[in-house]
């Protein structure tokens, strides 16, 4: 839920990188820090723990433009994607207003995708939203090795493992090279800002 500051005229909101452990999230979130450095405005916090490149998030705020004459911030976060860390992921999804799916494309990684998805959709039923609709789009990341001959998922077998019935927009990508990572984040925000601008023409 955006945060509107009408002293400031500012709306701040929050997009949520989710999916399971070690699928790039993380990786995602350091190439937009420093591919997009002119519309960052403040650092970059990551905490590492054993195990997980990210225990609690990675803060990044970005300049977006104007909403009604309102200044647009987005906090974008990652979720640690181990099962021990269920409850900081959930916390992390509170006031969500957009979400980037971020799967492996590792063939052996194809059931955690899968219930990394599900978790996304019962913690979002638990703050009393939907998958289906909210701002929504999914990443299948780690497409650059097959050019190594690592064994990974065709992009069709991942649309019917996770898209066959959300129907959203999803994106190749490889977050190490940047291949995807910009188009992921702009389909995002896209998505992010048209519900916001719905948002407050329901407000009036």
């Amino acid at each position: 839920m955006a945060i509107f500051n009408i002293q400031k005229r500012e709306i701040e909101c929050k997009i949520v990188y989710y999916g399971p452990g070690r699928c790039g999230k993380t990786t995602n979130l350091e190439y937009i820090f420093k591919a997009f450095k002119k519309q960052v405005t403040g650092e970059m916090v990551s905490v590492d723990t054993e195990g997980d490149s990210t225990l609690f998030f990675d803060f990044l705020p970005m300049g977006l433009g104007k909403i009604n004459g309102c200044d647009v911030r987005v906090q974008i976060f990652t979720v640690p994607g181990q099962q021990k860390y269920s409850s900081t992921r959930k916390l992390v999804l509170k006031g969500l207003d957009g979400v980037v799916f971020v799967a492996d494309s590792l063939a052996v990684r194809r059931e955690k995708n899968m219930l990394s998805l599900k978790d996304l959709q019962q913690n979002l039923k638990e703050y009393g939203q939907s998958i289906t609709r909210i701002p929504l789009v999914l990443q299948y990341n780690k497409r650059d090795l097959a050019d190594e001959g690592v064994p990974i998922m065709s992009v069709e077998q991942m649309e019917r493992d996770l898209n066959r019935q959300l129907k959203v927009k999803s994106f190749e990508a490889s977050a190490t090279r940047g291949n995807g990572v910009g188009k992921t984040l702009q389909e995002c925000l896209k998505l992010t800002l048209i519900s916001l601008h719905k948002e407050l023409q329901w407000a009036k």
